[in-house]
């Protein structure tokens, strides 16, 4: 008995310690006036300034200033495009109706056309590297360029269903997705597709892997709030509750823990747990999303029905808890690593609920990123610093929390 009531006691302690979490500075998305009525179907960034969007009527747009100002490029077509992806700062693709692919080499402005090889609509674009690309459409067309866009040739997939999704994480390993629950992969950069069961007869509209470095987990999101998820590179997906019945349109991850789903109705998820738990975010519009990217951890963008663009500028940077027992007292532990580049972790331990402030400082002493602003349930907690667009130099975090204050040094080198 005295055991069953230990097991209860650490597991509402655990339930509070996520809770708190869940509640910590949820990202707020702000409008940005994208300067069109269009649909807006895909964004890109190649740079936390530069980025690009495309939609309707071979509509491409252009910032340069973090989304400040929208400028309009010419893409010399007037098909609608529905996907937009950059090699590096100055090559890029897009992909649409009747085949289009259109490629530019000076940071978009100017457009060449591109043969794919077909008239199907083509949904996505997804290059490996300057050489190697991916475009996926309609009745199961995959087609393949070696040599930059100067030739497409046609992949064989095994399925006349439409794809809406390909991607790769090495040079072998890539995933499509389509209707009808349609999930295949590839081993050998597209010689074979093998199909993987889905579980699901719902179209897929989205996959990615969550962590770079190993593409044993992925995610895919599709129609009527589906989110599937895989641990084992595709042999077994589960499907985990999103909490809407809604579309969604794309999935994007910041860190193996923290990713984003945008969609219908502006549909607006987040998770800090690899997926086991989807929280639903005030994205501030009714229109559909189409796309979500981040340049960074800690700013991103959706673009969706009638020019909507809205962005944040305070994600989450992967905040969890670290113990099951709640501290003595309060304490700011020392970053690690420190000196560090570009990423250090701050640990903090809370020994009650409090509203907790955890601002970095420059040398200066003025205000450059505040990594927290929210109550907190009791807990020990860590959390990602992410300090790219920082120059080097000495730094200072400072946690406050009730009458507690505590603060300590960094050092950023470059």
């Amino acid at each position: 008995m005295k055991n069953q009531f230990t097991y209860l006691k650490l597991a509402a302690i655990l339930i509070l310690i996520f809770t708190g979490i869940l509640q910590a500075q949820q990202p707020t998305w702000v409008t940005i006036t994208s300067g069109t009525n269009e649909d807006l179907y895909s964004v890109y960034f190649t740079s936390c300034k530069t980025g690009y969007v495309v939609g309707l009527n071979g509509l491409i747009r252009k910032t340069t200033n973090g989304g400040a100002n929208w400028s309009s490029l010419t893409s010399g077509t007037s098909q609608d495009l529905y996907e937009v992806n950059f090699i590096n700062q100055s090559t890029g693709f897009v992909s649409g109706t009747n085949g289009t692919i259109r490629k530019t080499t000076n940071s978009g402005t100017s457009w060449t056309s591109q043969s794919s090889g077909t008239n199907s609509t083509l949904y996505e674009i997804f290059f490996i590297n300057a050489n190697t690309g991916f475009a996926a459409g309609e009745n199961g067309n995959i087609r393949k360029t070696t040599n930059g866009g100067s030739t497409w040739s046609a992949q064989t997939t095994g399925t006349n269903n439409s794809l809406y999704e390909v991607h790769f994480l090495t040079n072998g390993m890539g995933f499509t997705v389509g209707a009808n629950g349609t999930i295949r992969y590839t081993t050998n950069s597209g010689a074979n597709w093998t199909a993987q069961t889905s579980s699901v007869n719902t179209t897929l509209l989205d996959v990615r892997f969550n962590n770079l470095s190993s593409f044993s987990t992925l995610f895919c999101v599709g129609m009527n709030g589906v989110i599937l998820r895989t641990n084992s590179s595709g042999l077994n997906w589960s499907s985990l509750n999103s909490g809407t019945t809604n579309d969604l349109y794309e999935i994007h991850f910041t860190l193996s823990d923290v990713g984003y789903t945008v969609g219908e109705g502006g549909t607006l998820l987040y998770t800090v747990n690899s997926g086991n738990t989807w929280i639903p975010l005030n994205s501030g519009t009714n229109n559909d999303l189409h796309s979500v990217f981040f340049p960074s951890s800690d700013t991103g963008y959706t673009v969706g029905k009638n020019g909507t663009i809205r962005k944040t500028s305070n994600a989450l940077t992967g905040i969890s808890p670290v113990s099951n027992f709640i501290p003595e007292t309060f304490g700011l532990k020392q970053n690690y690593p420190n000196p560090f580049n570009p990423n250090s972790r701050i640990n903090f331990d809370l020994p009650k609920q409090s509203f907790a402030r955890l601002v970095v400082y420059n040398s200066a002493g003025i205000e450059v990123k505040t990594l927290i602003s929210s109550q907190l349930a009791a807990g020990t907690y860590s959390i990602d610093f992410e300090a790219g667009n920082l120059s080097s130099g000495v730094y200072f975090y400072t946690l406050t929390a009730g009458s507690f204050s505590e603060t300590r040094k960094m050092v950023l080198v470059k």
